[in-house]
């Protein structure tokens, strides 16, 4: 099962006297990964190394540094902690010392992983598109039952009748949801797909 965090989070280290910080934070896009890149990166240092995952979709960046040292082995990483929704800054200041390509792998990944490894998560929950109709006296409780399964009110649009709403429900809190929804309504609210 995939996760993502609950929020932002770092790590620092020191590896043969260069200073290595990385960051992490959950995105919803790929401009939000390029958004916290920008905002973070330190032009100042070294490199900025970053990789990010959304699903199938993923990118990484070695900015400068041998092809391959950086930006997959974060990207790796991400991988690897079962992480999804996720982007990471790693930011190098070079102290002197040659760490060659197999170090600078493991220096970044090994940031990667133990910035991520430290991280609150968040397990991703697939969700259901469903749709419904309530009454106005009935909306904050069919609220309160959607958020208390873990589901999403994705859109409520008011009618002279009611609300119609659009959902986003687990596949295995429907039938519950179903149930509670019909006790709250004397059966007049039906989920559909």
């Amino acid at each position: 099962m995939p996760f993502t965090l609950s929020g932002f989070c770092e790590y620092r280290e020191e590896i043969r006297k260069s200073r290595f910080i990385t960051f992490a934070t959950p995105i919803g896009s790929p401009a939000e990964a390029q958004a916290f890149f920008e905002q973070h990166s330190d032009l100042n240092a070294s490199h900025n190394c970053w990789a990010w995952k959304l699903g199938n979709q993923y990118r990484s960046n070695d900015d400068g540094e041998p092809g391959g040292t950086a930006g997959r082995p974060i990207l790796a990483a991400i991988e690897a902690q079962d992480c999804d929704q996720v982007a990471v800054l790693v930011i190098r200041w070079y102290g002197g010392i040659q760490l060659g390509t197999g170090g600078l792998a493991r220096a970044y990944g090994g940031g990667a992983n133990k910035c991520l490894q430290n991280a609150e998560k968040i397990e991703l929950i697939s969700r259901v598109p469903l749709r419904c109709a309530c009454g106005f006296a009935e909306l904050p409780l069919v609220k309160l039952r959607v958020a208390d399964l873990g589901g999403l009110v994705v859109e409520e649009n008011f009618t002279a009748n009611g609300v119609e709403l659009q959902l986003a429900v687990g596949e295995a809190q429907i039938d519950l949801l179903q149930t509670q929804l019909a006790d709250v309504s004397r059966g007049r609210i039906l989920l559909q797909r």
